[in-house]
């Protein structure tokens, strides 16, 4: 029996008078590898934000396994987290891999990966170092393990940033354009892992600009177009057979 991992009903996100997300609707599988395109400013990473809670949405719900994220709305009107300690520990569960890789520069690559587990999870340290050597091995990283970030290029610190994200054990992730800080000749490294972790039926919900990935690796494609969702589908059908102009003419701007 297939179980939704991740679910989000009506998200709105609004900046002062300007509305980024209007109405969002999203259901991820047990396994689903969705990737979320969209023009500048049409609301993915402002989506993903939302979903761990980094933003707070302007209304609407998200469920993590079933788990509703309980919000109130305060004297001053704000809407926030009941409590902070339910979003903690569901953040633990949605590991989010940044553009900008994020990694603590004053901490070796092996440090910044069981940093969470050791600190926040509890983890043994003995059994964290195991771990993150495994993963490290995984992200083709092994013998970089005792340097530090700015040692690494641009490919190799998100693969750290990756084995990182993968050492909390999360059960879904989300990754927010990976690979648009990365010099060309480096992007495949980075996507040919994250083509592994699909490949392991890991849930994943990734912003990006790369359409091979999308058309290729991708069970759904979701196309986000000022702040609503214009197409939403299999992403082979949606790229031979767009029902949306908008769409269209995405497709032609970018692939």
């Amino acid at each position: 029996m297939t179980k939704v991992a991740l679910t989000v009903s009506g998200l709105y996100k609004q900046y002062g008078s300007a509305e980024v997300l209007k109405g969002v609707d999203l259901t991820a599988n047990s396994g689903d590898v969705i990737s979320i395109v969209g023009s500048s400013g049409s609301g993915k990473s402002t989506l993903l934000r939302c979903i761990n809670l980094l933003e707070i949405p302007t209304a609407g719900e998200v469920r993590v396994h079933g788990e509703l994220i309980e919000m109130r709305t305060d004297s001053k009107g704000e809407r926030k987290p009941v409590s902070m300690r339910q979003v903690e520990r569901i953040r633990s569960r949605l590991a989010m891999v940044f553009q900008g890789f994020n990694l603590w520069s004053h901490l070796t690559v092996l440090q910044n990966i069981i940093e969470v587990p050791v600190h926040v999870l509890k983890v043994p340290k003995k059994t964290a170092l195991e771990t993150a050597e495994q993963l490290l091995n995984k992200v083709g990283l092994y013998d970089k393990r005792h340097a530090y970030p700015h040692h690494l290029s641009g490919g190799q610190q998100q693969r750290a940033a990756i084995a990182r994200a993968l050492a909390v054990e999360p059960q879904v992730m989300l990754f927010d354009e990976p690979t648009s800080a990365l010099d060309p000749e480096l992007v495949g490294e980075v996507l040919s892992v994250m083509r592994e972790l699909a490949e392991e039926g890991r849930t994943m919900l990734v912003v990006t600009h790369e359409m091979s990935f999308a058309r290729e690796v991708s069970n759904q494609l979701l196309f986000l177009h000022q702040g609503k969702v214009e197409e939403q589908g299999c992403p082979k059908e949606l790229f031979a057979h767009p029902s949306s102009e908008r769409f269209k003419q995405f497709i032609a701007s970018v692939y």
